[in-house]
């Protein structure tokens, strides 16, 4: 996975679930890349990261999807 460095012409664009409070939980931060996603703490935005592929990001988002609907 190829992840754009600082100040390149496409800079990451990181975002937070809808259900972060923005109140000091515990929350990651998700970047997509062209073939995957980044993601990292959000409390140390400059510390490590992990990269997945696009369809290990896809996985997760439908089954965090489905984890949300049921009862």
């Amino acid at each position: 996975m190829i992840v754009p460095e600082s100040g390149a012409s496409s800079p990451l664009v990181w975002f937070t679930s809808s259900y972060s409070n923005g109140a000091g939980g515990e929350c990651v931060e998700c970047a997509l890349t062209g073939d995957g996603a980044l993601i990292r703490d959000s409390k140390t935005t400059e510390t490590h990261m992990i990269a997945v592929s696009g369809d290990a990001w896809r996985s997760f988002v439908v089954s965090v999807r489905r984890a949300s609907t049921r009862p």
